[in-house]
């Protein structure tokens, strides 16, 4: 029996489209797991093949720019199941051309081709005995999945953590936190002007405000920092947020006198709802599943 059956991108694995079926199976689940690790180096695989997990199988089918993949019952007929993924990739690239896959840009961006997919995934369950048109020159490898996850750096079972900051995506900016950008602008600016301009004062007489004029500058840069970690993803956002809020306040404390209460209070509470902002503002989930 055909359990699960989706199309992805055969050059990044991206997800196009996906059968809607909820299998609680713990065996079923797992499988989806391995099926998802698969996807991301199916342009290295073979055109056909198959991997064994617990008790199902992954058979998969390459051809052209997509790859149809498929989770079925290990008393399932492979010859039927790749029937199946042929079927599925015929249907899809009727309907979409290469240029309509190669903008893709976001998982499932072919979301109607969903019913087409459980169409002929019921016709080949339920319906009458499906025709078998797979190429006998195209014979199935056997993928070890053990291989697979190595490829892809997982060790015992698990995906490896290690992400280059670059490829996260953060979630969407919200209202605060765009107010929170504005405002930690305006109060960098001010403090760089202000150190700016007590340094051309000063420096002309001597060096005695040469720690205001760098506080002031700190202050501008922490503020900078804080749109930075507020704006893109970098490790240990949290602890890199309250340390840039515990400077910015410092070194306010230190400009007493150069800086009223109010003007003090005001900075220290834009830099505390950035920090706020920062912390609240987490990368949006990547997992190439995206909720299948």
């Amino acid at each position: 029996m055909i359990l699960y059956a989706c199309i992805v991108r055969l050059q990044d694995g991206l997800p196009l489209s996906a059968s809607t079926d909820f299998h609680p199976n713990k065996q079923v689940l797992e499988c989806k797991k391995w099926l998802r690790r698969l996807c991301v180096n199916l342009c290295q695989q073979p055109a056909r093949g198959t991997a064994r997990v617990c008790d199902l199988s992954i058979h998969f089918c390459s051809a052209g720019d997509i790859s149809s993949l498929t989770i079925c019952s290990s008393s399932y007929q492979s010859t039927t199941a790749f029937s199946f993924l042929e079927e599925l990739n015929w249907e899809f690239s009727s309907l979409y051309n290469s240029t309509a896959i190669a903008l893709a840009s976001r998982p499932y961006a072919f979301l109607e081709f969903d019913s087409v997919i459980q169409r002929v995934k019921h016709n080949f369950n339920y319906g009458a005995s499906p025709p078998i048109h797979l190429n006998p020159s195209a014979t199935p490898v056997a993928v070890r999945l053990e291989e697979v996850a190595e490829a892809n750096g997982i060790a015992n079972g698990h995906i490896a953590t290690h992400v280059s900051p670059a490829n996260h995506k953060m979630s969407p900016v919200s209202a605060l936190g765009i107010l929170s950008l504005t405002l930690n602008i305006m109060c960098g600016a001010l403090s760089l002007i202000r150190g700016v301009h007590l340094a051309e004062n000063s420096f002309q007489d001597g060096y005695e405000n040469a720690g205001r004029v760098l506080a002031f500058l700190t202050a501008f840069s922490a503020s900078i920092l804080q749109c930075y970690l507020y704006l893109f993803y970098c490790p240990a956002r949290k602890l890199k947020s309250w340390g840039l809020l515990v400077v910015i306040g410092l070194c306010n404390v230190y400009l007493y006198g150069l800086r009223n209460l109010w003007q003090i209070s005001f900075h220290v509470f834009v830099a505390f709802l950035s920090a706020v902002q920062i912390v609240t503002r987490r990368p949006a989930d990547r997992r190439s599943d995206c909720g299948v």
